[in-house]
């Protein structure tokens, strides 16, 4: 627990937020609802990614950590590394509940559409790097 800095309150949310975001996406993928695989069903390869994302957020908090001690910047990095993630987090997890069926006021739903709509636009243009 020493590379990431110890095993706080913040770590603690970021791991759960994540084994939350793991449990509601196979949720999706489970019902046939999941916008992760074409057919909408349980695809292991996106499973292995997402898993892989995961992991690769702790490399990052474990990064900052490193850089934090480095530096004498009192988890300065840290912290922020962690709040992105859990933000990330918990907004993959309202995804996923609204695709599911949850209903959420207009506002939020109309704020999910955009981040699907920039997501999309970021994807689309990092697809293919030989186009």
């Amino acid at each position: 627990m020493g590379l990431i800095g110890g095993w706080d309150g913040p770590v603690k949310a970021m791991f759960l937020l994540m084994a939350l975001d793991l449990i509601t996406g196979l949720l999706c993928a489970f019902l046939g609802k999941s916008n992760s695989s074409e057919s909408g069903l349980f695809s292991s390869r996106e499973m292995y990614m997402g898993l892989s994302r995961k992991l690769m957020m702790t490399v990052m908090v474990i990064a900052a950590s490193t850089l934090d001690n480095m530096l004498n910047l009192n988890d300065i990095s840290r912290s922020a590394v962690i709040g992105f993630y859990c933000v990330n987090e918990t907004l993959s997890i309202v995804e996923n509940a609204a695709v599911l069926g949850v209903p959420f006021p207009k506002a939020i739903k109309a704020a999910l559409e955009r981040k699907k709509e920039d997501n999309g636009n970021m994807t689309d243009t990092n697809t293919n790097p030989k186009n």
